[in-house]
This record gives C-alpha cells, sequence and structure tokens, in this order.
C-alpha cells in the first residue's frame, strides 16, 4: 500500500509541477500589462480630454478666428483690440490658443480679439503695419486704436491679464 500511496504522491506532484509553468504564465501575461497600464494611467498628468488630442490646439486656433471680431470693425470700434496675426501650421500659435480663448472669454466684452492669418495675402499690409515678423505676435492698441503693447511667441496669461486691467482702469 506505501508504494501505492508513493506512486499516487509522485504522480499527483508531476501534475502540480507539470501545470504550475502554465499558471505562472498565465499570470504573467495579465499582470504585465496590467501593470504597465496602471503605471501609465498614474503618472500622466490631469489634462482635460481635447489637451490630449494632438489637433486641438489647431481646432481651437481655427474657432478662435471664426469668433474674432473683423479687423475693419474692430478699427471703429471705442473698444481697445487685441490683434493676434497667426499661422496654422504654427504650433506656438496652436499652444497659446487655448490661452487667448480663455482670455476672451474673460475680456471679450470689453476689448476686440482679432486674428490675421499672416498666409492670408489680403493680410499683409497689416503685416506690414504691424512689423510681424514672428508668430504669434499679440499687437494691443489702444481705444483710438493705437499700438501700446507687442509681444511675440508664448505669453503667459498672467502678462496679458496684468496689462488688460491696467488698460481698462
Amino acid at each position: 500500500m506505501t508504494s501505492t500511496s508513493n506512486n499516487n504522491a509522485n504522480k499527483s506532484s508531476a501534475s502540480k509541477s507539470s501545470t504550475a509553468p502554465g499558471w505562472r504564465l498565465w499570470i504573467a501575461l495579465i499582470a504585465l500589462p496590467l501593470a504597465m497600464v496602471t503605471a501609465i494611467a498614474c503618472t500622466r498628468p490631469t489634462a482635460n480630454i481635447t489637451s490630449m488630442t494632438p489637433l486641438s490646439g489647431l481646432m481651437t486656433l481655427k474657432s478662435m478666428a471664426t469668433k474674432a471680431v473683423p479687423y475693419d470693425l474692430a478699427l471703429t470700434s471705442q473698444k481697445p483690440t487685441l490683434i493676434e496675426f497667426y499661422a496654422d501650421w504654427c504650433t506656438t500659435c496652436q499652444g497659446m490658443s487655448s490661452t487667448v480663448e480663455t482670455l476672451h472669454e474673460r475680456y471679450g466684452d470689453r476689448i476686440n480679439f482679432v486674428m490675421l492669418d499672416i498666409d492670408e495675402p489680403q493680410w499683409a499690409s497689416q503685416v506690414e503695419t504691424f512689423g510681424a515678423t514672428g508668430v504669434p505676435q499679440f499687437t494691443l492698441l489702444d481705444s483710438h486704436q493705437q499700438p501700446i503693447e507687442n509681444w511675440v511667441g508664448k505669453v503667459p496669461k498672467l502678462v496679458f491679464s496684468t496689462v488688460f486691467d491696467q488698460l481698462l482702469s
């Protein structure tokens, strides 16, 4: 009886050892991707869904251009005007689009926001008049439509807000 029980014990241990590597492989195949997804999710900076898409800056830029006050109308207005010289291909322009959109939401009732695409021939004289040599260029005009500030490149929202608040007070 001992030899039979030894045979059964040997069969049982042989059976366990032959299935154990299979289970370990399955656990590894499941655990590894799960750990990778968890690591990515935990280390990814929080952001809204639009900031995660590569074209969101361009879409915001295009959206802002359609909402912008027409240049001729802005010049006849009694409000100060911010002219943005931009280009669709400009990644800094695309990156600044959410900042400009936020400023437009906050100051749009008191400041005209004008957007001029430097690649459009119709704006060539304005590009020359305001000396737009790089994009984005932001030119702030007072209520008499005289230039008072000029910025080129990436500008922090706080810089705009500070100047706007001073101008409007």
